[in-house]
């Protein structure tokens, strides 16, 4: 399927809210027996605070970069047709989209895996700030997958262990798709 990759990585500025039709689209095919999506929203109250809006800010050229080596990382493992994340920037009321991904794939067990991995993925690692505006305050937010990121890297230091990708070999929903490999990380500093 490698000269058919499709791919479609979008950061919207400003009040512009995320066309999902659009999206679901784009990964339509007729060979695509299984489009899974993933919308993230922007709820209205965490931990007992009410949320008036979320604000993004980004670095733009990375951010997109990354989600595309996430988008190729995500190829590795599954046989997908199509990808497609959406994310806004600046403010997000209560109850909009704030970021989507729609994945296409001949079966759902791969498009699903996919999705999960690909969102999941997008929150530990891409250069994409969120900060809650609460009715009586305002705080910014660090994604708790970035913060286990961290924490694993911390662990060890930085980049000391190898994180490989292998093949998607289970049929099983949503598995995990990344072996860190410690006993490379032990023999590199031994």
């Amino acid at each position: 399927m490698a000269g058919q990759e499709k791919t479609l990585v979008e950061i919207l500025e400003e009040n512009n809210p995320i066309d999902l039709s659009k999206y679901i689209n784009y990964v339509s095919a007729p060979q695509a027996g299984a489009i899974a999506t993933f919308s993230g929203t922007t709820r209205d109250t965490f931990e007992g605070k009410i949320v008036v809006e979320l604000r993004y800010e980004a670095y733009v050229p990375m951010a997109v970069r990354q989600i595309k080596s996430i988008c190729s990382s995500a190829r590795l493992s599954w046989n997908v047709h199509s990808i497609a994340v959406a994310h806004r920037l600046g403010p997000v009321p209560v109850g909009e989209t704030s970021v989507f991904i729609a994945v296409s794939a001949v079966h759902r067990a791969d498009a699903l895996d996919a999705c999960k991995f690909v969102i999941d993925e997008l929150k530990a690692s891409v250069p994409i700030w969120k900060k809650e505006v609460y009715s009586n305050g305002e705080v910014w937010k660090e994604n708790s997958e970035f913060m286990e990121r961290k924490q694993e890297l911390g662990k060890t230091g930085c980049c000391s262990k190898k994180v490989e990708f292998e093949a998607h070999v289970t049929k099983g929903c949503c598995g995990s798709k990344v072996k860190v490999n410690d006993e490379a990380a032990k023999d590199e500093h031994q």
